[in-house]
């Protein structure tokens, strides 16, 4: 069949998978996960020989299923957008890209599942745009272009918000800022806006997908660059009348400025040239609304977040091509951190989530600039600092674990040194998280507590509220998957005694065995089985207690 009625074979997996998805077929099964997984590989497979015809018939399925899809934009299905360069660009603007779209935007519709949608859909647009970066950028343009005409003062600006989401390289970062350079007075407020939002996050798309062009935008600069970005920064500067439109607009200007190297050299200087002033004037009322605590609360915001992104930035140069924005990151950092880590204020916007962030990213960031001096780790490390702090650390870890693209980014080892404090965290997060849940904690082996401590601390402490009792379940989760990426973080033991590291490791693995039958962490449990793996590897079980690794390994077994 498959050799003379490849329309008919292909339709026919393609409606089987549609027949599966759980919209159609209900809660999955064991059995049926696995049937649907092979479809999907069977699909995948396909693909490269009958690309157009899967596609097609995918595009059909999005057309007809309602906005409380989940399945259907998962991980594997991006797969399939690797071999869109062999697909007709006008049949992939007209069927597939609406339809992805279309997905991205009910992320405003109130769906349960929206985030989701948005998250996987914008993930397949990522992946169409590398190979079809015209088809995409053009439905944005013919949209810029549409607004700059339009007298709407609330106008649909959704195909804006696209860049976003696209494979930016230089190039083509290049092509954008111009068509906004161009097109920028001429929109009204809302798509203003937009556009300074979606610009912010298409150079993060850049930096973090192509670090080596951004890099060598120090040590080569690109005049055709810098004359866009300086042409957008006056444009936008003359947009932030208002304190509100200020605040709104500074991120973007730091990201537009860092795309100017030589004028970051000028305006270090004392005198500058007329056109630079209002540069200098920037970063000059960035500092004091950074340093300010009397001032706009709007503004304080927004030069953190600023801030933040140039410390971020400069950790993708090397401090032997432009010294002096790392003298410039050096002018505010110190007032940033007191802002977004003071254990008696904590940094608030009301949207934690965009907090945590933000304070992840400034955390990371000032590691990279120097690992050896970041009091603020210990700030983070501390018992009595708030949980939001603990999960904070704990994700910075992460990322500096699993994120390490530039060469010269320290690694994880810088943080060794804080095993103990790490290995006190998890033990009281796995507390407090049992409890919580109203399980039996296990007894901590740790010997400077008495029993009539263990006691106290198992049964008279106040129930916690359930907004704490998901952060504990966050914060554990956390602590479980980084010790899955590395072990030696709760592991390491310098300068103590063999039976003081065989107990530390003891109460380790004993909290993570504990986890694994707790029904109503699922997630965790899992993740806890997967720790547990990696710590049976013949390296980490090395590190169980260096001086007798073999008996250690049987009297915890």
């Amino acid at each position: 069949m498959a050799a003379h009625k490849p329309v008919e074979w292909v339709q026919a997996v393609v409606s089987r998978f549609d027949e599966q998805l759980p919209i159609k077929a209900g809660q999955q099964n064991t059995h049926t996960k696995v049937s649907t997984e092979h479809n999907k590989e069977c699909l995948i497979n396909i693909s490269k020989y009958k690309f157009s015809l899967v596609i097609s018939g995918l595009t059909n399925i999005l057309k007809n299923v309602n906005n409380m899809v989940k399945d259907i934009w998962r991980t594997d299905y991006i797969g399939y957008t690797g071999k869109m360069s062999c697909w007709d660009e006008t049949m992939l603007v007209k069927q597939l890209l609406p339809e992805i779209c279309h997905f991205i935007h009910t992320y405003r519709e109130g769906n349960q599942h929206a985030a989701e949608l948005r998250n996987s859909a914008s993930g397949v647009l990522f992946s169409l745009s590398c190979n079809n970066f015209n088809a995409v950028f053009s439905r944005i343009s013919t949209r810029l272009q549409e607004l700059t005409v339009c007298s709407e003062d609330n106008a649909d600006v959704h195909d804006i918000e696209l860049l976003q989401y696209i494979s930016v390289d230089c190039i083509k970062l290049k092509r954008i800022l111009q068509e906004t350079v161009f097109k920028f007075k001429a929109l009204k407020k809302v798509a203003q806006l937009a556009v300074i939002n979606s610009l912010e996050k298409a150079f993060w798309n850049w930096v973090e997908n192509y670090p080596d062009e951004f890099t060598k935008l120090y040590q080569t600069p690109q005049t055709d660059m810098a004359d866009c970005a300086e042409k957008l920064f006056d444009l936008v500067d003359g947009f932030a009348e208002s304190t509100k439109r200020k605040a709104a607009v500074w991120p973007l200007q730091i990201i537009l400025l860092v795309l100017c190297p030589e004028i970051i050299q000028d305006i270090a200087k004392d005198v500058v040239e007329e056109t630079k002033i209002n540069k200098k004037l920037f970063l000059d009322n960035l500092r004091k609304a950074l340093a300010s605590h009397s001032g706009s609360r709007q503004l304080t915001e927004s030069a953190a977040i600023a801030c933040v992104k140039l410390c971020k930035a400069s950790t993708y140069i090397n401090w032997e091509d432009n010294s002096v924005i790392f003298l410039l990151v050096q002018s505010m950092v110190d007032d940033l951190k007191t802002l977004l880590f003071n254990p008696c204020k904590p940094f608030s916007r009301g949207n934690q989530n965009a907090d945590v962030d933000l304070m992840i990213d400034c955390l990371v960031s000032c590691f990279r600039i120097n690992p050896q001096n970041n009091p603020y780790l210990k700030i983070c490390l501390a018992q009595n600092s708030p949980s939001t702090f603990h999960y904070v650390l704990v994700n910075s870890l992460q990322r500096i674990i699993t994120n390490s693209e530039v060469d010269w980014w320290p690694k994880i080892d810088a943080v060794y040194c804080h095993s103990v404090e790490l290995r006190s965290m998890f033990s009281e997060t796995l507390q407090k998280a049992v409890q919580s849940c109203g399980s039996h904690p296990a007894i901590r082996m740790t010997p400077s507590l008495t029993f009539k401590e263990k006691m106290t601390s198992l049964k008279f402490k106040e129930k916690p509220t359930d907004l704490e009792t998901r952060s504990y379940k966050f914060l554990l989760l956390s602590m479980v998957k980084l010790l899955h990426a590395d072990p030696k973080l709760l592991l390491y033991n310098p300068r103590k005694q063999g039976p003081e590291t065989q107990s530390s490791t003891a109460e380790l693995i004993t909290g993570l065995v504990q986890l694994v039958p707790q029904s109503n962490m699922p997630e965790i449990a899992q993740e806890a089985m997967e720790a547990l793996l990696v710590l049976h590897q013949l390296e980490s079980i090395d590190l169980w207690n260096p001086d007798a690794p073999i008996e250690t390994f049987w009297e915890i077994r």
